[in-house]
């Protein structure tokens, strides 16, 4: 190989991921999805539909949010989901890493899958309003489109544009983006270029963090449903 060819030796290649510490100036997306919600709205298909935090969990989770908080990078930009829980959360894990609560951006476009006329009907009756088999990891297929609501297929097509957008427009910055579990099954569906269905397949915990980034206009993504310290 001649000199004109070979690498130098300081150069990153392949953006191999070596060290534990994320390199800076890339375009970078930190999802979390939302604490858990009040007792009441759990008993029911409540997708869209603004219900509130179970503040008896946050209280028991403190810890939870500050080592979430200690993870996420010092200078990114906030982004929510309208819903009030995913505000919320945002809001906690904003106080607990010390970030001014004003500078929360809202995006609708991360906001929950809409299940239209069958939000709030009991778990134990949801499957009989279905016309396709579910998802075996979701309430419903990524093609079932329930009556005024959206499919799968819709919100991944919502948040694709979202990331893609908010990439451009952030180049070389971290975000990070307080959503829900369908909308950011969406956005790993989105990265690795697969369909909604199989990306139903992931388990997004509650207060888990997802990382995706866009290098040279393609993503890729860097861990998935990883929680934070509990007990610490």
């Amino acid at each position: 190989m001649s000199d004109d060819a070979q690498q130098p030796p300081n150069e990153t290649h392949g953006h191999f991921l070596d060290e534990p510490e994320l390199p800076s100036g890339v375009t970078r997306f930190w999802l979390i999805r939302h604490a858990v919600v009040e007792a009441e709205a759990r008993k029911v298909m409540y997708g869209a539909l603004d219900v509130e935090l179970c503040a008896e969990t946050m209280a028991k989770q403190k810890a939870g949010y500050r080592s979430l908080a200690k993870r996420l990078p010092r200078a990114a930009s906030w982004v929510s989901s309208p819903l009030k829980r995913a505000q919320d959360t945002a809001a906690a894990l904003m106080a607990a890493s010390g970030h001014d609560a004003g500078t929360l951006n809202i995006d609708e476009r991360f906001i929950e899958q809409s299940i239209g006329d069958w939000h709030g009907t009991p778990h134990g009756e949801f499957p009989s309003l279905l016309s396709l088999p579910p998802n075996p990891f979701w309430s419903l297929a990524a093609t079932e489109t329930p009556p005024s609501g959206e499919s799968m297929l819709d919100v991944g097509a919502r948040v694709g544009r979202a990331l893609e957008e908010r990439a451009s427009a952030s180049e070389g910055q971290d975000t990070v983006i307080v959503s829900h579990g369908g909308a950011i099954r969406a956005a790993l569906a989105h990265a690795l270029q697969v369909h909604p269905e199989t990306a139903l397949r992931f388990s997004i915990q509650n207060l888990s963090l997802s990382i995706i980034e866009r290098i040279d206009g393609l993503w890729r993504v860097v861990k998935v449903n990883e929680l934070p310290d509990f007990g610490g």
